[in-house]
Order: structure tokens, then C-alpha cells, then sequence
């Protein structure tokens, strides 16, 4: 995923530093017209300049311009301060590999994996995990790396519950949410930019009633949002299971068949699923047999 780049944050930031336009184009290597436009919002840094200009703002580049979700192989590039044309020129070929690869056309040559990856101080893992992202496939992640990302706040909660428990379907809005809350309540506890600076993390309390409205409105167990519960990670497969199944009605589920394949899933998939079956079961003793 791009970063997010907000020119007026860049001038309030630029100006608290006492830079100039035409100092900051100097540090960066534009013209300050250019830094002009990025700031008025009538143009855009390419995204490899984004480094170099919250290094010569003295900011965390993750602080000044965030993005979302893991990285994929245009941001790696970027974040290293390469243009495709540089980043060709590191594994000695054209533009089309790094530009295929990066727009999910073509996957990279396993030789050119180790040299990209060190230009993009990244592990060769690292990168084929970004490669991924770029294909729209999720990344692998060790579960060391998944515990350390347990979101813990209300707001880190809601985001997790959106980036992993609506795939293939549209998560709600801000606007949505504060809505089915209100609804939940009967009174009027929150508003969209509520939710929002929940999600921001500007704000990082809630009351009870919020919290048993945003796990009604999020289709989750209400004791998920209170504060000593975590989504664990590793658990993403199954809020994903649990979705699908709560999607359905009880008692139709006579079979599946792949998407595509006529011989239907294999056993080990189905083995699978059974087993999601069993531990939803297991953490919703309501739902029983035939019903």
C-alpha cells in the first residue's frame, strides 16, 4: 500500500522547523515551486522522495506519511529511496521486471531476489512476503512477528476486526459503525469521528456501552473490547470461518465445492474446515447439531 502524503501536515511541519520551501527542495534535490505544489496539494511526491523528505524534516518517516497494512514491493522500493529505473539498474535489467512485479503482472526472477532485498535492507523473506502483497495474497508472517502486532486498544481492535474479518466483503464505514452502535445503545453514544479517533488512536477509552455496541456492530463476542482481551493474530483464519459460517443459515451446510473445480475440496481442506467447525462450536456451545 502507498503512504499517505498530506502537503499542508508537510508545511506545518516544514514551517515548525524554520525551512524554507527553497531550503527543502535544496535537502530533497526539487525546485521549491515543486515543494510549493506538493503543499497546496496540486501534486504529489513520487513516493521514493518521501524518505528524503521526512529525513530533512526530522520526522519518523512511519510518523509522517503512514500507510496501511504490510508492505508490498512498490513500498520497499520507495522507503529505499529508488526510482524503478534505479532499482533495474541494481539487478542489471530493464524496468519491465522490478514493474511487473511490483503491479502483480510477472513475479521476480529468483535471481534477482537477494540483490533487491539488499538494496531494500530487507531479508530475502522480506521481500517475497512484499511480493505477495503486490499479487494480492497475504503475507507470511512468523508467529513471533503476529504476537508483537496484537492490537490491544478499542481502536487497534476495530481496525484489526476490518483489515481481517471482511475479506471478499465491504467492511463497514466509520459512519456505519457509529450508527449500528447508536442503534444498539438507543441513545445517541457515538458519533463517525468518534470512531474514527478511536481508529486513530487519538482517543483510547470507551465506555461499556460503546464497547457492547462495537462488538454487536462487528459481529464479535462482546468480552473481545474489553481491556484485558486480545485478538490474537494467528486467530484470523478463524474470525474469517466464523464470519462465513455465521453468514449461512444453520443447518445447510451439505457441501462445498471449490470455486473452478468440479471434484469439490480436498479432504485435507475439508479436514480443515471441520476442524473450524469444531472450535467455533467449542467457543459458541449455542450453536448445536441439526439446529
Amino acid at each position: 500500500m502507498p503512504r499517505q502524503f498530506d502537503g499542508s501536515r508537510v508545511r506545518a511541519v516544514r514551517r515548525g522547523k524554520d525551512l524554507h520551501q527553497k531550503e527543502l527542495a535544496e535537502m530533497v534535490g526539487v525546485s521549491a515551486p515543486t515543494v510549493a505544489r506538493w503543499e497546496s496539494g496540486q501534486d504529489f511526491p513520487k513516493g521514493e522522495k518521501l524518505p528524503a523528505i521526512a529525513a530533512a524534516l526530522g520526522q519518523p518517516l512511519d510518523v509522517l506519511f503512514p500507510h496501511d497494512g504490510p508492505p508490498d514491493l512498490q513500498l520497499l522500493r520507495c522507503d529505499a529511496g529508488l526510482s524503478v529505473a534505479q532499482a533495474a539498474g541494481i539487478i542489471g535489467a530493464s524496468r519491465v521486471p522490478v514493474s511487473n512485479a511490483e503491479s502483480g503482472r510477472r513475479r521476480l526472477s529468483d535471481a534477482y531476489v537477494q540483490s533487491l532485498a539488499r538494496a531494500y535492507g530487507v531479508t530475502a523473506e522480506q521481500l517475497l512476503d512484499a511480493q505477495d502483497c503486490s499479487f494480492g495474497l497475504r503475507p507470511r508472517a512468523s508467529r513471533d512477528e503476529q504476537a508483537s502486532a496484537a492490537p490491544r486498544t478499542v481502536g487497534e481492535k476495530i481496525n484489526y476486526l476490518l483489515q481481517h474479518g471482511y475479506i471478499g466483503q465491504e467492511a463497514p464505514s466509520d459512519e456505519e459503525i457509529a450508527r449500528l452502535v447508536n442503534e444498539h445503545a438507543g441513545v445517541a453514544a457515538v458519533t463517525a469521528d468518534d470512531i474514527g479517533a478511536l481508529r486513530a488512536g487519538a482517543t483510547t477509552g470507551a465506555s461499556d456501552v460503546v464497547r457492547a455496541g462495537l462488538a454487536q456492530a462487528l459481529q464479535v463476542d462482546a468480552a473481545l473490547f474489553q481491556d484485558d482481551a486480545q485478538v490474537d493474530p494467528a486467530a484470523r483464519e478463524f474470525l474469517e470461518a466464523l464470519r462465513f459460517l455465521g453468514s449461512i443459515q444453520r443447518g445447510q451446510i451439505l457441501g462445498l465445492a471449490a470455486r473452478g473445480n468440479s471434484r469439490g475440496l480436498s479432504a485435507e481442506m475439508m479436514a480443515h474446515i471441520n476442524e473450524l467447525v469444531g472450535e467455533l462450536k467449542h467457543k459458541l456451545p449455542e450453536v448445536q447439531d441439526g439446529e
